[in-house]
């Protein structure tokens, strides 16, 4: 699907007959022809055959066809790609040039320092078990985007004996509820500190935060480059702090990544997405509820199942459509589908957590509030803590 890959850009081909000069050319380029139908018919056979016997589950093939974007996002035709987005010549992938007129055009929109540093400063004020620590800063205005943590302060004395949990918002700066979910977790459950250590990081994209973008400062989205060593600035401060700190990527149990799946993606983010890469953009179709996007190659059934039925409790979950997918990737079981999140980068696959997902709020839906999508993200959370307990 291509909210899970990275379009290709659209190459417009000509054809040209070649110029067979003497019948021989003419039965060499028959004969070749059909070897190529031949050997193409044996590897359509073949594939069914391997993907039975390799597949570890029944929806690996068509998991990995939708969550890849193979051939899905290849262009239907070689007609000229329609205008559909107000940047860019269509077909042709973006300039620097036309980075910058993205850039310049997006505007601030709400202030991180005051929704998200302030609180974070008064939680850990009135809270001696906790503590705030700065892992980093964006290059680009280090004063403005200082890269925080919420942490227990027992963190490095646990040898073992409380689970760890790790909870990340904001990857995408745009999903609300993923920054003021995780604030508001932090806000309301301190109960559990008994039980577990925490590590939090309310808002790992502060820019795209304050300018409400999917994307960040360099026209990248977050969600697509933590493997390695991260790709952005944003990843990579993450990646860096967990390493260094103990290596505390080996050391937590359960991993739940805040995000949203909202009406802008189809009227925004995804059409920018395509027409930087030179795509063309058909549309998509938004789901209206709740869902988790778990890891195929570590899927814990279980786990996710429980991690929803709690969140069933606060908001409605997200029914598949009529070919039982959400966001064209196959239902798992109800409310979830499945991904190989650490091939595309997701932040949820940061860790080597045993337990880990990507939560999917839809705000957009009538049936749904601020209050109610921030508390959705809380249950997401306490449910997959009680899971672990």
């Amino acid at each position: 699907h291509t909210r899970y890959t990275t379009p290709q850009p659209h190459i417009s081909k000509t054809h040209e007959r070649p110029k067979l000069l003497n019948p021989s050319w003419r039965m060499t380029l028959v004969l070749s022809r059909l070897i190529t139908v031949q050997v193409c018919l044996f590897l359509c056979l073949l594939t069914p055959i391997h993907s039975w016997f390799s597949a570890p589950h029944p929806h690996k093939a068509t998991m990995l066809f939708a969550a890849a974007g193979v051939l899905k996002d290849e262009p239907i035709s070689d007609q000229p790609v329609q205008r559909f987005y107000p940047i860019g010549t269509p077909g042709q992938p973006w300039s620097s040039q036309e980075d910058e007129e993205w850039k310049q055009q997006t505007k601030l929109q709400r202030s991180y320092q005051t929704e998200v540093v302030e609180k974070l400063e008064a939680l850990v004020k009135a809270n001696p078990q906790l503590e705030l620590v700065q892992y980093g800063a964006l290059s680009h205005d280090p004063s403005r985007y200082p890269l925080y943590v919420v942490r227990s302060k027992s963190l490095n004395d646990n040898k073992g004996e409380k689970p760890i949990v790790m909870v990340t918002g904001g990857v995408h700066g745009y999903e609300t509820s993923g920054v003021q979910g995780a604030i508001l977790f932090l806000q309301t459950q301190q109960d559990y500190l008994s039980k577990v250590d925490w590590i939090v990081f309310p808002c790992v994209s502060p820019w795209a935060y304050e300018h409400i973008q999917r994307w960040q400062h360099d026209l990248l989205d977050p969600n697509r480059s933590f493997g390695g060593d991260g790709s952005t600035e944003e990843s990579k401060a993450l990646i860096d702090y967990l390493t260094k700190e103990n290596r505390l990527q080996d050391r937590i149990q359960c991993h739940l990544d805040l995000h949203e799946t909202t009406d802008t993606d189809a009227t925004e983010f995804m059409p920018a997405k395509h027409a930087k890469a030179g795509m063309d953009y058909r549309g998509e179709t938004i789901p209206d509820g709740f869902y988790l996007v778990g890891n195929s190659e570590l899927p814990q059934n279980d786990f996710q199942k429980a991690v929803i039925e709690n969140v069933a409790k606060v908001t409605h979950i997200a029914e598949p459509d009529g070919q039982g997918e959400i966001i064209e990737v196959p239902v798992a079981q109800h409310g979830v589908i499945l991904v190989p999140t650490k091939e595309l980068g997701l932040c949820c696959s940061v860790t080597n957590a045993e337990y880990c997902s990507t939560t999917e709020v839809y705000p957009d839906s009538p049936r749904a509030t601020d209050d109610i999508c921030n508390q959705a993200q809380v249950a997401a959370v306490t449910g997959a803590i009680d899971y672990v307990l």
